[in-house]
């Protein structure tokens, strides 16, 4: 008899490991606490290593069509000169893709839509589960009813309840960041349609990236306090306030977004956890080893996890299935964390800024191409 897995959340993470479930006929329910899907955001960046895992699932035309090709990737002054300009041809040559850039929701809708209708299950939010004579599992949800399952799949992002029943003491940190995300109305000229780019100036950044015909995902960051709010209608003038001193694009960038879609939330990810799963229940995306956005890559994880750990369940179904995926995970995820958040914190520098941008600007290419290959790098087949 085939094991049952339930998974918790239908985010990226969880999505893309059901479909990955359903490709290689692994018996799974997904369970959502949302009543309907409205995946919240607003841009997201799909590297190579992400676009490797969704061509495997037969998914990538579609993802392709849904957003933008981003074939350059800048890091520059508020002023557009550049610290680091990186065509993306090595990793085309090297992978086969570059890096498209969509947004979350278009994605999300992707996912959805190739998983059977009767493997989700929505308005569905988990409170907890027991295991009951050492073997099924008993999950417990808030309308009161109770599924059985064989094992458990944490995919319900970073404040994720499963986590909090596993491993309750573990701990989000905030990163003294907070960032404000839109989607722009507005056409860029033509030589910015398939580039990524990320100004720093002076504690204070903002990148954009080109996402569809007229539609232009950008991201703010500044120091603050954690948990402020901005006063109703004050955004969009504060921001012109903050980055007034950055190229003109970015005042035509930030004026072309609605107010009422902007949206600000703290930075913040997961002190890194010693293990990711406790007997039959595992985490995997946010849930398990959340990481600041610094490098582009917490999507691109979430998805790699459901890559490793479907191939991992197809040969072995069983509680020795999240040992060997958190082995074959954990270094490179923790590295990426610790990476994500070291960047965060030197992006900001108060002082050293000359130091930091002639050390950026003279990086020397081999060290840079080899460590796209450790990010990017997807290994098939998992043993």
């Amino acid at each position: 008899m085939k094991k049952k897995f339930a998974v918790i959340g239908a985010g990226i993470a969880g999505l893309t490991t059901a479909l990955a479930f359903e490709r290689k006929g692994i018996d799974y329910q997904v369970f959502e606490k949302a009543p309907e899907l409205n995946e919240v955001g607003a841009g997201i960046w799909l590297a190579p290593n992400a676009l490797q895992v969704l061509n495997s699932l037969n998914i990538l035309k579609q993802v392709q069509e849904s957003g933008n090709t981003i074939d350059r990737i800048t890091l520059c002054k508020n002023d557009l000169s550049p610290l680091t300009d990186i065509d993306q041809d090595f990793t085309i040559s090297t992978f086969g893709f570059s890096t498209i850039a969509t947004h979350r929701a278009r994605l999300q809708k992707i996912l959805f839509d190739q998983i059977p209708r009767r493997k989700i299950q929505l308005n569905k939010e988990f409170i907890a589960y027991e295991i009951v004579n050492n073997e099924k599992l008993n999950v417990r949800f808030g309308d009161n009813t109770t599924i059985e399952t064989d094992f458990l799949i944490g995919a319900d992002g970073i404040n994720s309840k499963v986590r909090m029943q596993l491993f309750p003491n573990s701990a989000i940190r905030y990163s003294g960041q907070t960032c404000w995300r839109g989607i722009a109305n507005i056409k860029l000229d033509q030589e910015y349609h398939h580039r990524g780019m990320e100004l720093w100036g002076n504690q204070i950044r903002f990148g954009i990236s080109r996402i569809s015909e007229g539609k232009v995902y950008w991201f703010a960051v500044a120091l603050d306090k954690r948990n402020q709010k901005d006063h109703v209608g004050s955004t969009k003038q504060k921001l012109l306030r903050m980055f007034c001193s950055f190229h003109p694009m970015i005042k035509d960038i930030i004026t072309a977004t609605p107010q009422e879609s902007m949206i600000r939330n703290d930075i913040i990810d997961l002190k890194p956890l010693k293990k990711w799963y406790k007997k039959k229940a595992c985490l995997i995306g946010d849930a398990g080893h959340a990481t600041t956005p610094n490098m582009g890559q917490g999507g691109a994880q979430a998805i790699e996890d459901a890559f490793y750990l479907s191939s991992i369940i197809e040969q072995q179904p069983s509680e020795a299935a999240f040992e060997l995926f958190h082995q074959k995970r954990r270094k490179k995820v923790n590295s990426i964390v610790k990476q994500s958040w070291a960047t965060g914190k030197m992006s900001h520098w108060k002082y050293g800024r000359s130091l930091r941008n002639l050390i950026l600007k003279n990086i020397p290419k081999k060290f840079t191409e080899r460590k796209m290959v450790e990010l990017y790098r997807i290994e098939k087949p998992v043993s």
